[in-house]
């Protein structure tokens, strides 16, 4: 059962352990998810270079992919990375920026989860068609889609790769193929904000070092994220103010924030 009592058991644990979590990320987002970590109480990593992987492999407790700015060098490390993380039990975060934008997105998520199962896929509605072979084209890395179009394509990919799959929106649509997960809430100001998908991603990250399952941990990471952005929506102005107080939020919710504003189903 995933309540409010489960996701404070675990953003306790993530408090008390400070689980070190891994990023293979984009330029673009890499202090932004590094904060956010910081704030939640994990503590991040951003290395990318093939010669310290397999030493950053072993000390670690979660890696998340993140493939927004790919080339064929990010490929290669990703690829390494992914492999030397189910040797060692490490559970992986992919998030498969932009999949259904370019092939090379599409094929390169689909390679990786074909190497290496990732535990959890977060992802927008549309990235989510665009790997179960649905019609999933995006607008750049921004979703065309709302979760709850992506519903059966989530099932199913989390099915096939036995894995949590998060269809991420106003409404979170989260499953293991068998559980279904929803999380509503948040702030319309999140999407005007850089990379708050893949601080999600980030997020539940650090939740898949302590929670007893990958459906457990991706519920913790994006039930964190919306209250967390509630509880900013309320003193913020606009963006700029939103994700400076989402930020403190993160670092200050309390159960009580979990058990008033959480909604789950």
């Amino acid at each position: 059962m995933i309540n409010p009592e489960t996701i404070w058991r675990d953003l306790s644990a993530v408090r008390e352990k400070g689980p070190l979590v891994h990023n293979i990320t984009n330029f673009v987002v890499m202090n932004v998810t590094a904060n956010a970590l910081l704030a939640l109480g994990a503590s991040p990593i951003m290395a990318h270079a093939t010669g310290e992987l397999d030493e950053l492999l072993g000390i670690v407790s979660a890696l998340v992919l993140n493939i927004g700015t790919l080339d064929s060098g990010w490929i290669e490390i990703m690829g390494t990375a992914a492999a030397l993380a189910g040797k060692r039990g490490v559970p992986i975060v992919l998030d498969p920026v932009g999949a259904g934008a370019s092939r090379l997105r599409t094929e390169t998520s689909l390679a990786l989860i074909q190497m290496q199962r990732p535990a959890i896929l977060r992802a927008n509605p549309s990235e989510i068609l665009a790997l179960a072979g649905a019609s999933g084209v995006t607008k750049g890395v921004d979703s065309t889609h709302r979760p709850d179009e992506a519903e059966e394509a989530a099932r199913s990919l989390a099915q096939k790769m036995n894995c949590a799959v998060v269809a991420s929106g106003a409404v979170d649509f989260l499953t293991d193929g068998t559980t279904d997960v929803r999380i509503s809430g948040g702030s319309p100001l999140m999407p005007r904000i850089t990379g708050m998908g893949c601080t999600s991603s980030a997020l539940v990250g650090a939740f898949a070092a302590v929670a007893t399952s990958p459906l457990e941990a991706a519920a913790a990471g994006m039930a964190v994220m919306k209250v967390a952005a509630e509880m900013a929506a309320e003193k913020s102005s606009g963006p700029g103010t939103q994700q400076l107080y989402f930020l403190d939020a993160l670092h200050g919710i309390t159960k009580e924030d979990l058990v008033r504003r959480l909604k789950i189903s």
